[in-house]
């Protein structure tokens, strides 16, 4: 893997060299992950000139799971004391090393350590490198999306044996938890971000904290979850009636919601405007009577973060490209009632290789359980 990462970095040099930086200095976690292959919590990659170096304050290596070692043929420097900030020690070694001008990820970094960096390197001119990482990290290779694959099939294993429990009675923070332990059961490295679990009147809530109520015959149960497997973190939410069959109101909510998430999975195609996936799925809950109730975005990229670029919403600018994971993830809440969430991350490829593949296959079909 190690000539996967040394790619990558010879992409953003290129990048760099003609925006009329010598060097870069990269900060962000996920993004210092995606061109090293592993580094510990706070270290930076200082590219070019010469030779690349990993800065970081504590042992890559000392890691026995190995979630934090780079390719073996990145340079690492381990800096003497763990108060050291490995940003300042970067922009060091690359005015030894003799770059004139550094690009730095200036929204990764405060305005202290911006002054730090600066402080240390007074005749170097400093650029902003803006998101050029997380511009390259939307479209995905084979290995990654391998990896978000493996991680919708464990968010799917957990999910599914859950459905097959005694639910009634429980409370929504308890089936957090039990999801959570059933993604570390099936090989996630955790879950991708807090599982988010709404029964009844707390339904269909986006980013809803599991509380203590309890479920109840009747209820709708929202569940959004995800796993982090080596890095790449997926995404699904589904939504289910409690005990009785539906009652009237919830199948015809349930049905409005299924036809948005439809009409947004379809629209995913190369080329596709970002902006126009959102509105595929919008104008079905407009239509409805639900567009007060529309999130400000209808889905969004997955990868080494869980919420990335692209952003699939009504101002987006861009247009998708072939191998980009995305979720497409309507919903609507009614309040004191509860509401219906459907989530599904989702890879774009073009209608000549079967449109887009689906990787969170549990069923969509309203389950009264």
């Amino acid at each position: 893997m190690s000539e996967v990462y040394a790619a990558r970095r010879s992409r953003l040099r290129e990048r760099c060299e003609a925006g009329g930086s010598d060097a870069a200095l990269v900060s962000g976690g996920a993004n210092v992950r995606y061109l090293s292959g592993g580094a510990p919590a706070g270290a930076v990659l200082l590219l070019g000139p010469g030779r690349d170096v990993l800065v970081c304050t504590t042992d890559p290596f000392a890691d026995t799971t190995g979630a934090s070692r780079p390719a073996d043929d990145l340079c690492v420097e381990v800096l003497p004391t763990p108060e050291g900030d490995p940003a300042v020690a970067g922009a060091e070694r690359a005015a030894e090393a003799g770059a004139r001008s550094l690009a730095l990820e200036e929204h990764h970094l405060t305005v202290a350590r911006h002054r730090a960096v600066g402080s240390v390197v007074p005749r170097m001119l400093l650029n902003d490198l803006g998101t050029a990482v997380e511009q390259q990290r939307i479209v995905k290779d084979d290995e990654e999306i391998s990896s978000l694959r493996i991680a919708a099939e464990i968010a799917d294993q957990a999910l599914g044996e859950l459905l097959e429990s005694i639910l009634v009675g429980r409370t929504e923070r308890h089936l957090a938890l039990e999801l959570e332990r059933r993604l570390i059961d099936h090989g996630a490295d955790g879950a991708a971000f807090p599982t988010c679990v709404g029964a009844g009147p707390n339904s269909g809530l986006a980013g809803h904290v599991p509380t203590d109520r309890r479920v109840e015959e009747g209820d709708f149960l929202s569940v959004c979850l995800g796993a982090d497997y080596r890095g790449y973190r997926s995404e699904i939410a589904r939504t289910f009636v409690i005990g009785t069959s539906p009652a009237e109101w919830q199948i015809e909510l349930y049905e409005q919601v299924f036809a948005a998430q439809r009409a947004g999975r379809e629209a995913l195609a190369p080329g596709a405007a970002y902006r126009d996936v959102d509105r595929a799925a919008r104008v079905v809950l407009e239509a409805a009577g639900h567009g007060e109730r529309v999130g400000p975005r209808i889905g969004h990229g997955v990868g080494l973060e869980n919420d990335e670029d692209p952003r699939l919403a009504p101002s987006a600018m861009g247009k998708l490209d072939a191998c980009v994971p995305v979720t497409v993830d309507p919903g609507v809440h009614l309040p004191g009632r509860g509401g219906v969430r459907i989530d599904d991350t989702l890879v774009v490829r073009p209608e000549a290789d079967g449109g887009p593949e689906l990787l969170t296959i549990t069923t969509k079909e309203l389950l009264a359980l």
